[in-house]
């Protein structure tokens, strides 16, 4: 993914203003605990712009003296604190009700500069879908982040992938702006009240067909007056429990609805031929991934060839459509056949006489009695298969891609 305002033009102060407001663009600011730092980022952020909404999340130091120098700004008070997650969502919600199409969200304890809120704009204004989720990039592996940051996003950034096939730099920065509006839709988990949330929204926000994008932005690691809320065992634990579950779903409930999607859009034929023989994957990439279904298939792992296949696929980056059907080899009215090989290879390399058929196998066949001959049968068989068909495919595709060279050639 890469980074949106690279060559756009520089903006004067009026014309960000004015497309705050031409965008229907908000601030929302959550709060807890900054007093050090919480007027700078206030009078930063309103050299931009008047539609500023805070929410205080049951701050007890100053922060509540502080805000009385700023009337000018909606402010909503928690009584006790809930999480950076559950003040997000309750500024949103407001934000809403009043007009907001757009907010752009940054954290007061002093990391995110305000003067970065025009790399946002230019970048919406640039876009020509305005779906977006604009995030800031802080370039995490410069020496001035934290290690513990950097960490935290490197796990964050791995699940992510894991969990959507989106490859973000920074999935953990607080300074992005939201399309409000379009998230309005969008039905949150009650659980995501801390950090967790930012992921939600990243991810569900992507399955909701809102583009997901990076703009560059400065940081600063103040130690002097920064307070931190993020606990690195228990935030990370709660954000890896959250990804799972996103990863559970995607296998489950995602890929079967987008590819479900796709094939009633394009029928058919049309979705045979451009994703499943002409799409970009390489003919060496599309033999690997007929290898892996076919291996898994006719592997003895009754009951999960669906899941194996689809991670093994995400995980080795090999085409999962193809991966998938190829894995149905095994599909229920074929079992008993591939019984019947896979008994039969494994006693013809255990030297074993065999007296097996097709019909005994499906009346009445005691698995149990034969589970050596079954399961060494099954990996020869397996292996030997992926390898032919994983040739096989190797051929066919590359005859495929010559051909479309001389047609378009």
């Amino acid at each position: 993914m890469s980074n949106l305002n690279t060559g756009l033009k520089l903006m004067a102060l009026p014309e960000i203003t004015s497309k705050l407001l031409a965008f229907r663009c908000c601030v929302v600011l959550p709060t807890y605990n900054n007093e050090k730092t919480l007027r700078r980022v206030l009078d930063g952020v309103l050299e931009f712009t008047q539609d500023v909404i805070l929410v205080n999340d049951g701050s007890s130091d100053d922060t509540l003296r502080i805000l009385k120098s700023y009337p000018q700004i909606i402010q909503l008070h928690q009584i006790k604190n809930t999480g950076k997650g559950h003040a997000l969502k309750i500024g949103f919600k407001h934000a809403v009700s009043l007009g907001f199409d757009y907010a752009i969200t940054l954290d007061t304890d002093g990391q995110h500069f305000p003067s970065d809120i025009p790399n946002f704009i230019e970048a919406l204004d640039a876009s020509e879908d305005k779906k977006i989720l604009i995030i800031g990039d802080r370039n995490m592996n410069t020496a001035d982040v934290l290690a513990r940051s950097a960490k935290g996003n490197r796990v964050s950034t791995f699940w992510m992938k894991a969990a959507t096939g989106l490859k973000l730099q920074d999935s953990q920065s607080g300074f992005r702006l939201y399309p409000i509006k379009d998230m309005d839709g969008i039905k949150f988990m009650e659980a995501t009240k801390k950090f967790e949330f930012e992921i939600e929204a990243i991810v569900k926000s992507y399955w909701a067909g809102i583009a997901i994008v990076h703009v560059p932005i400065e940081v600063l690691y103040d130690m002097k007056e920064r307070v931190s809320h993020f606990r690195p065992f228990m935030d990370i634990a709660r954000m890896v429990v959250l990804y799972t579950w996103f990863l559970i779903l995607r296998l489950f409930y995602i890929g079967p609805r987008n590819f479900y999607r796709k094939l009633k859009k394009k029928g058919l034929k049309r979705f045979f031929l451009e994703d499943f023989l002409r799409n970009q994957d390489s003919p060496k990439k599309k033999a690997l991934s007929i290898a892996l279904g076919v291996f898994l298939g006719l592997s003895p792992l009754w009951g999960f060839h669906t899941v194996i296949v689809i991670f093994l696929a995400i995980l080795l980056r090999l085409n999962k459509l193809i991966a998938f059907a190829f894995s149905n080899i095994s599909f229920p009215p074929f079992i008993p056949f591939v019984l019947l090989l896979s008994l039969e290879t494994g006693n013809w390399v255990l030297g074993i006489e065999s007296h097996y058929t097709l019909q005994g196998i499906k009346e009445n066949f005691d698995l149990m009695r034969h589970l050596e001959a079954y399961l060494v049968g099954s990996l020869v068989l397996s292996t030997s298969s992926a390898l032919l068909f994983g040739l096989l495919g190797y051929v066919f595709f590359s005859i495929i891609d010559r051909k479309k060279v001389l047609i378009h050639g």
